[in-house]
């Protein structure tokens, strides 16, 4: 059994080891696979695991040896899943792994639009506090988050937890979308639709897949509803936001501030409009990231293997 990873870094940079597919087969691990390279790595592999690099209907036609597909991540539109079904190849990915990482990095996020902790601390070795005429000083408005609406847009795992958090700190939540309509058991909780959440919404965070219908959904006309004293986070896909769009609002003061992990092309462009917005912090897709969900990422992904060799396959999204 011949089993490739395509694109092994961000996985495992030397901290979480492939021991678990070693013992399932021959083993090549590929850091990453330029695309011109894939045929060529993965020709004789009965088994290919890839995180990012894609496998296309002619790449999947011209792996001939082919039998499995396992994705490293809960998204696996890298993989044109209809190719793979039309020749019988079963491709799985790993839905719940970074529930509680993601979750954790939506409120560093957010807490840090809120206290601006970084600026603060470089003030402080930039001699400014040594300096000050009073005990204390802030550098922008310090927000507390008891009594502001969390806006949570795709309430599916990720974004349960995400309002779990929310209710923690004393937050109401408004939801819209998710595979399932249970109520969380806590209140102040109410369904609404995405336009009437951005418009109530103080902070909204967007937890929803990335799709042929939702593709730059947060677009200038959306980005109209909101107050001007929201923020905006997004740690769940880049192309679910129209850019520029966003750039311009946060610009224009019509959004107070935004926090995202993700951008529409990764790695991102230098000429990202966002790398020039106000107020905007960029973090370059790790939430997903600790070494705990990356090892719970690993463990799934063996199984989902193991489970394909015993002729069972499990997490199968085609």
């Amino acid at each position: 059994m011949n089993i490739v990873v395509l694109d092994g870094h961000t996985l495992n940079p030397g901290d979480n080891p492939w021991d678990g597919l070693a013992r399932l087969g021959e083993l090549k691990v590929y850091d990453r696979t330029p695309a011109a390279h894939i045929v060529a790595r993965a020709r004789d592999a009965d088994v290919v695991l890839t995180n990012k690099t894609p496998l296309d209907a002619a790449t999947i036609a011209s792996l001939t040896q082919l039998r499995f597909i396992a994705v490293l991540a809960a998204g696996y539109n890298v993989v044109d899943i209809g190719a793979a079904r039309a020749r019988g190849i079963p491709v799985s990915n790993v839905p719940e792994y970074g529930t509680d990482s993601v979750a954790q990095h939506v409120f560093a996020l957010l807490l840090e639009l809120c206290h601006h902790v970084g600026a603060h601390d470089a003030a402080v070795r930039a001699g400014e506090w040594t300096r000050a005429a009073d005990f204390c000083f802030w550098q922008a408005p310090l927000i507390e988050l008891a009594g502001q609406t969390m806006g949570v847009v795709g309430f599916g795992r990720i974004g349960r937890r995400v309002g779990e958090l929310a209710h923690a700190f004393g937050m109401p939540v408004l939801a819209a979308g998710g595979t399932s309509r249970l109520d969380p058991g806590y209140r102040p909780f109410d369904w609404t639709e995405i336009p009437a959440l951005f418009s109530r919404a103080d902070v909204i965070s967007l937890h929803c897949p990335l799709t042929a219908d939702n593709a730059a959904f947060v677009n200038r006309e959306l980005l109209r509803r909101v107050q001007p004293t929201a923020f905006l986070i997004n740690a769940a896909r880049g192309g679910l936001v129209d850019e520029r769009a966003l750039a311009e609002a946060l610009n224009a003061g019509r959004l107070a501030g935004a926090a995202v992990d993700v951008v529409s092309e990764e790695p991102m462009r230098a000429d990202n409009p966002l790398l020039g917005a106000r107020n905007c912090i960029i973090t370059p897709h790790i939430a997903w990231a600790t070494l705990a969900a990356r090892r719970r990422l690993m463990a799934t992904a063996v199984r989902n293997v193991e489970a394909f060799l015993a002729g069972r396959p499990i997490n199968v999204v085609n």
